[in-house]
């Protein structure tokens, strides 16, 4: 996720989202509401006797609500901290940790496979969570009686931390609870099998959660659409990886001798006109026998109308390349198009000359194929052969 970074922690890049700066005045205006009846769950479950009058006087409650606010999302960034460190303990790499509308999100670079490293890292969550609950009650114990304001916010941070827990150990993958299932799943599964059937039962959980939430809380539609699509998205993920083991960038490509090229001096008229008859909307950009750049259908549209005779592709082209060996794995390729924004990548020889491009839609060809023949295994030629030309 993309965010404003504000500092890091243990390496971590810890960033805030946009949506997180609108929630969080939400928030603390939704607490600050409802101090009173909050202040009474507190009390009638710790036995406590916080004055509710000196908490809702004057503008009390409105501080109150940011405090307790702030404090529920710094807890939320422990707990994501609690997944991290577990994780970079087994030796991935974590790329930000990120507070947003629905909590925290941290981002891995790759995601564990070995169930025992997933388990581990999705209870770690939830265990810190448990503890800030347990540390904030015992401070809640600790404090005088006169410090009301601050035994509540404390009180609140305790209450809230284990519903925290309690809530993210439900089922609902991509949750915590999600992935403590898959973990379990996959003790006897293929990965791939057991991130379907969490994923399955993740949907089932979010719309029974959207239900529930048409007629409680708005809010929970929203985090039940969210699990919804995290757990397809998650899905389509593993079985793309499981289906490209193996496979290569070279299996997959158009090679050199199939591909159709431009020279960086052709005008972008004539290019305009080449999509409109070829059906293609990139190109690579040579300059003889040399990869200069890449041309797209977006960079001509740059161009005015009555310039495009005069202009030249080596003025509108792309020359900041992503490109990939054909050596790399097939997932690799579809990572960096996503990383780079880009629908397809020249691929390169270990001599920076060019030997292919491929694009999303010979990926996409090329999963269909492999799901059709019901098998993991890498392309043939025979396959291969049948991709269409990247557009």
């Amino acid at each position: 996720m993309r965010g404003i970074r504000i500092g890091s922690a243990f390496g971590i890049p810890v960033k805030l989202d946009l949506t997180f700066l609108l929630v969080l005045p939400f928030f603390a205006w939704l607490i600050g509401n409802d101090v009173a009846q909050l202040t009474g769950v507190v009390n009638d479950l710790f036995g406590s006797t916080i004055d509710v009058g000196a908490l809702t006087a004057g503008s009390v409650q409105w501080v109150l609500g940011a405090a307790a606010a702030l404090g529920l999302f710094f807890c939320v960034l422990l707990h994501e901290f609690g997944h991290s460190l577990v994780a970079m303990r087994f030796g991935y790499k974590i790329d930000s940790i990120t507070l947003w509308l629905f909590g925290g999100v941290a981002s891995f670079a790759e995601m564990p496979e070995d169930w025992r490293q997933e388990l581990s890292i999705a209870i770690a969550g939830p265990i810190v969570s448990v503890a800030l609950g347990a540390i904030s009650f015992v401070a809640f114990l600790a404090l005088s009686g006169t410090l009301d304001p601050v035994r509540f916010v404390v009180g609140y941070l305790a209450l809230t931390n284990v519903v925290l827990a309690i809530f993210n150990m439900l089922p609902g993958f991509p949750m915590d609870g999600g992935r403590i299932l898959r973990a379990l799943l996959a003790r006897n599964r293929p990965h791939a099998r057991a991130t379907q059937i969490a994923a399955e039962v993740g949907k089932v959980f979010a719309f029974l959660l959207g239900l529930f939430g048409l007629f409680a809380n708005l809010f929970l539609v929203a985090l039940a659409f969210f699990i919804y699509m995290g757990a397809s998205s998650e899905a389509q993920q593993t079985v793309m990886k499981a289906a490209f083991q193996d496979v290569t960038v070279e299996d997959v490509m158009t090679p050199r001798d199939r591909l159709d090229v431009v020279d960086r001096n052709t005008s972008v008229a004539e290019l305009l006109e080449r999509m409109f008859t070829e059906r293609h909307t990139g190109y690579p950009v040579m300059d003889g026998d040399r990869l200069v750049g890449m041309v797209t259908l977006d960079d001509t549209r740059s161009v005015r109308e009555v310039e495009r005779d005069a202009y030249r592709i080596g003025e509108v082209m792309s020359d900041d390349l992503a490109t990939i060996s054909p050596d790399e794995d097939a997932m690799t390729a579809i990572e960096r198009m996503q990383e780079y924004d880009v629908g397809r990548l020249p691929v390169v020889d270990d001599r920076d000359e060019i030997v292919g491009l491929i694009s999303r839609s010979d990926l996409m060809t090329a999963f269909n194929i492999i799901q059709s023949r019901g098998t993991l295994s890498s392309l043939s030629p025979r396959d291969t052969s049948s991709l269409p030309n990247p557009r």
